[in-house]
């Protein structure tokens, strides 16, 4: 962090993601708390054809785990069709693990992002057509906030259902 009272840019995106993953954004809504009354029966309830809670849960992290592994000086490995692959779930304590590595791994993140140089962030991530570091972070925020909307509402609908309205 710096040492005056005006954090850097890479700073302020750290600060974004935990408020994202943590809470303490303008929405008043991040994924911790969303989660947090989310069994894994209600985290697996399928409705229509839409994702599952578990599959979003996951799919939102994906993008942060990948872009980690950058940041950690690897390469730049995901690739979009496996972003819905989660483990398999068949327990709570299978739910409770998922979710557990996203809160580990995404304080991880933030901890990294704070420590980039703001030079780093207009450098591409890795090759140009993915553009710079920058706007894939600030993309990965806008895309979980996207995700967590679908996952308030499929909790409102599965609640919903299970009363019988």
């Amino acid at each position: 962090m710096s040492s005056n009272n005006e954090n850097t840019t890479a700073e302020n995106i750290a600060t974004q993601f935990r408020q994202f993953y943590f809470g303490g954004n303008w929405t008043f809504v991040n994924l911790r708390d969303t989660l947090a009354d989310v069994d894994y029966r209600m985290a697996l309830a399928k409705v229509r054809d839409f994702n599952t809670i578990a599959t979003l849960t996951f799919h939102i992290h994906y993008y942060a785990d990948g872009v980690m592994d950058v940041l950690k000086g690897g390469p730049l490995e995901i690739k979009d069709k496996f972003s819905f692959d989660h483990p398999p779930i068949h327990f709570e304590k299978d739910w409770v693990m998922l979710q557990e590595g996203v809160w580990k791994k995404g304080e991880e993140f933030c901890k990294l992002i704070e420590k980039l140089d703001d030079k780093r962030l207009n450098e591409d991530i890795d090759k140009p057509v993915y553009g710079s570091l920058y706007r894939n972070l600030s993309g990965i925020i806008e895309h979980g906030h996207y995700h967590l909307g679908q996952i308030v509402l499929l909790k409102r609908m599965i609640s919903a259902r299970a009363i019988g309205k």
